[in-house]
C-alpha cells in the first residue's frame, strides 16, 4: 500500500508539472507573437489565472464537473461578469452595443481551431466538427443579437439554433430598432423578409448583444470564430480533395492564420499582399465556372455538346490546380521565403523625371552642419570638378531621401558624414550617383519604419557608393533592383529582414561590399538578371547568395559572376539555388545524397484531373507523407551554366554547406 501511495504521489506530481508546463509553453507563445496591446492581453492574462484556480480547487470541485466533458470552458466560471470588451456602436444610435471580439490574438485563435473547433478533422469533416463545436457552446434560445448585413443592422432575439444549416431562428424585437444603409426599411418590409427566409439568418451574421453577465461570453467567441473561420481560411474547393485523409488543421488553417497576421502587422511587402488577393479572387471565379458546368452535366449523356463541355471541364480544373498551388506557396512561411514573388503587383509610384529642360546637372549635398575643413575638402575634392562647366549648380539638403527626389537624370548626390534618419523608402528612377564623402562607417543613412524595401533602384545607370545602410523594420528588403542597373561600390548593408534583391531583368554589379544580418538570403537573385559579385563579404544571414530558378517559367537563366568573395558563417548554405522539382524526383535526390534534410510539408502539383463518371474532382493532392520539400548540399553548383565566372571565392563555416539546391 505504501509503494501504491507513493507510485500515485509521483503521478499527481507528473501531471501538476505538465500542467504547469503546457501553462508556461502557453504564455511563451503569446509573448513572442507579440500581437494586440496591453487590453487585449488581460484576456490570456484572465485564462491564466482561471486555470491556475482551478488547479487549486482539488478533486472536490472535479467531482462536481465530471459530466462537463465539453472542454471548451475558456473562462473561469467562478467569477462573474463578462471578460470580453464593449464594441461601442459608432455615431450613437438606438442600437445596443456588441462584444469586441475582433481583435483578437493569433494565440487566441490558433488555440480555438485547433484545441475546440477543428482538432484533426479531415477536410470533409469541418462541417461536422464545427456543428459538434457549436452545439457545446452556443445559448440555445433567448438571447439578443444583432443581424447585420451589407445593407442593415437590426435588433433580434434567437428563439432557437439550426446547426446543421448554421442557422438561427430569430424573431424581430418590437418596436423595430434598426439601421439601414442608403435605403428605408420599415417594420413591415423586415416582417416579410424574414418570413421569406423562414425566420432564419446565418449565424455568420449574428453578433451577440454585450451583457455584463458574463453568460454570453462564449456564444460570442464562437460566432465569432465561425465568422473568421468562412471569411478568411476557408476555401470552397477544400473539400474537394479527392486525398482526403490529412489534418486540415495543420496543412490549411494553420499556415493561413499566419498568413493573415503577417499581414495584418506588415510583415508581408505589399506587392505580395496585392498578388495573393489577386490569386484567390481569381481562383475562386474559376472554381464557380468549374462547378458550375460539372453541374450542368448528365451522368449518361455522350453528346457533343458534353464532350465540348467536358473538354472545358477539365482545363477550367487545371487551372485551378494552377492557382491553389501558387496559393500555397504564399500560404507557406518557408517557401514564401524562398520563393516571393516575382513582380510586384504595386507599380513604382516615383516615374523618371529624365534630363532638365534647361540641361544644368545639380550636384546634391546632403549635410545637417559641416565644418569649414570639411567644406573646403568637398570643394577642392568633389565640388570644383563637378561644377568646373557653367551648366552646373549646388544645391543643399539636410537628408537624403529629399535630396534624391530632387535630381533628374545625370545629377550627383554627395552625402557628407552623419548618422541620417529616413521614415520612407528611398526610390531611385533616374540615372544618378550618390556617393558618400568618407568611409561607409562615417556616412550612415538609416530607416527604422516599416516599409516594402528601404532603398528601391529603377534607374537605367544608377551608382551607389561609400554609404553604410542599416535596415530595422523594412520588409521585403534592404535594397532591390527592380529594373535598370545598379553600380554598388564600397558600401555596407547592415540588414534585418532579406538583403539585397535582384529582380528580372535587372543588373547589379556590387563590389568591395559587406552585407551581413539577414533573416533571409544576403543576396537574392531572380531569373533572367544579370548580378557580378566581385570582393564582397556576405556574412551571418541565413543564406548567402539564394538563385531562383523558376524552370516552367524563364525566359533566360540568370547570369552571375562571382569573384574572390568571402560567404561565411550564414546559417544556411552560402550558394543555395531554388528550382521546382516534383515529389518523386525529390525523393530520388534525396536517396542518392547524403547530405540530405527535409525542411517542410508543401502541397506538390496535382495529377491530371479524372474525366470518371463525368463528375471530375479536383486534381488529388499528395498525401502528407508523401510530400515534401527538400535541400541537399551538391558539388557541381559551380560548374552551373548561370556562371558566368566564378572563382577566387571563400567559403567559410556556413551552417549547412558551401553549395546547395533547394527543390520544391
Amino acid at each position: 500500500m505504501e509503494r501504491e501511495s507513493r507510485e500515485t504521489a509521483s503521478i499527481e506530481n507528473d501531471m501538476s508539472d505538465l500542467v504547469l508546463a503546457d501553462l508556461d509553453s502557453a504564455v511563451k507563445v503569446e509573448l513572442e507573437t507579440g500581437n494586440g496591446s496591453s487590453e487585449e492581453g488581460h484576456h490570456v492574462s484572465s485564462v491564466s489565472q482561471a486555470l491556475f484556480h482551478n488547479e487549486e480547487e482539488g478533486e472536490e470541485e472535479d467531482e462536481d464537473d465530471s459530466d462537463d466533458d465539453s472542454g471548451t470552458d475558456h473562462f473561469n466560471s467562478e467569477k462573474s461578469g463578462t471578460q470580453l470588451q464593449r464594441c461601442e456602436r459608432a455615431g450613437g444610435g438606438n442600437l445596443p452595443d456588441t462584444f469586441q471580439t475582433s481583435h483578437l490574438l493569433f494565440y487566441e485563435r490558433f488555440k480555438a481551431y485547433q484545441d475546440y473547433m477543428l482538432g484533426d478533422c479531415k477536410p470533409s469533416e469541418v462541417k461536422t466538427f464545427t456543428v459538434d463545436y457549436l452545439e457545446k457552446v452556443l445559448e440555445p434560445c433567448d438571447w439578443l443579437a444583432l443581424w447585420s448585413t451589407d445593407v442593415f443592422d437590426v435588433l433580434v432575439e434567437v428563439k432557437d439554433l439550426d446547426l446543421k444549416d448554421l442557422k438561427a431562428c430569430v424573431r424581430l424585437v418590437l418596436p423595430l430598432q434598426c439601421e439601414t444603409k442608403g435605403c428605408e426599411l420599415t417594420e413591415d418590409a423586415m416582417k416579410s423578409l424574414l418570413e421569406a427566409t423562414q425566420h432564419k439568418v446565418p449565424l455568420q451574421q449574428l453578433q451577440v448583444v454585450y451583457e455584463e453577465s458574463g453568460d454570453f461570453d462564449q456564444t460570442a467567441l464562437a460566432l465569432e470564430h465561425l465568422r473568421f473561420f468562412y471569411k478568411h481560411i476557408w476555401r470552397q474547393w477544400d473539400e474537394e480533395d479527392e486525398d482526403d485523409d490529412f489534418d486540415y488543421f495543420v496543412r490549411c488553417v494553420e499556415p493561413r492564420l499566419r498568413l493573415y497576421y503577417d499581414m495584418l502587422e506588415d510583415r508581408v511587402p505589399a506587392g505580395l499582399v496585392a498578388e495573393y488577393q489577386s490569386l484567390l479572387e481569381k481562383c475562386s471565379q474559376c472554381f464557380q465556372q468549374f462547378s458550375v458546368l460539372r453541374s450542368s452535366l448528365s451522368t449518361d449523356s455522350d453528346s457533343e455538346l458534353d464532350n465540348v463541355s467536358m473538354v472545358e471541364g477539365l482545363k477550367l480544373c487545371d487551372q485551378v490546380e494552377t492557382f491553389k498551388r501558387k496559393l500555397h506557396i504564399i500560404e507557406n512561411p518557408l517557401l514564401r521565403y524562398v520563393l516571393a514573388y516575382k513582380g510586384n503587383a504595386r507599380q513604382q509610384c516615383v516615374q523618371s523625371r529624365g534630363p532638365r529642360e534647361s540641361g544644368v546637372k545639380v550636384v546634391h549635398v546632403v549635410t545637417a552642419s559641416c565644418s569649414s575643413i570639411q567644406l573646403q575638402s568637398l570643394l577642392s575634392a568633389r565640388l570644383m570638378p563637378l561644377c568646373s562647366s557653367e551648366d552646373a549648380e549646388i544645391q543643399f539638403h539636410r537628408e537624403p531621401v529629399s535630396a534624391v527626389d530632387s535630381c533628374h537624370q545625370g545629377d550627383v548626390v554627395i552625402v557628407l558624414p552623419g548618422i541620417y534618419s529616413v521614415n520612407r523608402s528611398i526610390s531611385i528612377p533616374d540615372s544618378i550617383t550618390v556617393e558618400g564623402f568618407g568611409f561607409p562607417d562615417e556616412v550612415v543613412i538609416e530607416k527604422k519604419t516599416k516599409g516594402d524595401s528601404f532603398v528601391e533602384s529603377t534607374g537605367a545607370d544608377v551608382r551607389l557608393s561609400n554609404i553604410k545602410f542599416i535596415q530595422h523594420d523594412a520588409i521585403e528588403g534592404i535594397l532591390c533592383v527592380r529594373q535598370g542597373t545598379l553600380n554598388m561600390e564600397n558600401c555596407v548593408l547592415q540588414c534585418e529582414t532579406t538583403g539585397v534583391i535582384v529582380r528580372t531583368s535587372a543588373r547589379l554589379t556590387m563590389n568591395m561590399c559587406d552585407l551581413y544580418g539577414s533573416k533571409g538570403a544576403g543576396v537574392e537573385i531572380y531569373p533572367g538578371s544579370v548580378c557580378s559579385l566581385v570582393g564582397n563579404g556576405i556574412h551571418h544571414c541565413k543564406d548567402g547568395i539564394l538563385i531562383k530558378d523558376f524552370a516552367d517559367e524563364l525566359d533566360v537563366m540568370p547570369s552571375i559572376t562571382m569573384e574572390n568573395n568571402v560567404v561565411h558563417n550564414n546559417e544556411g548554405y552560402g550558394v543555395i539555388l531554388v528550382k521546382p522539382n516534383n515529389a518523386k524526383q525529390c525523393s530520388g535526390s534525396v536517396a542518392k545524397s547524403e547530405a540530405t534534410s527535409t525542411t517542410t510539408t508543401l502541397t506538390s502539383n496535382g495529377d491530371t484531373a479524372s474525366s470518371t463518371g463525368q463528375k471530375w474532382p479536383l486534381s488529388r493532392q499528395l498525401s502528407r507523407n508523401k510530400e515534401m520539400s527538400c535541400s541537399r548540399a551538391v558539388e557541381d553548383l559551380m560548374d552551373h551554366q548561370i556562371f558566368v565566372s566564378i572563382q577566387g571565392n571563400q567559403f567559410k563555416r556556413n551552417g549547412m554547406g558551401d553549395f546547395g539546391t533547394f527543390f520544391y
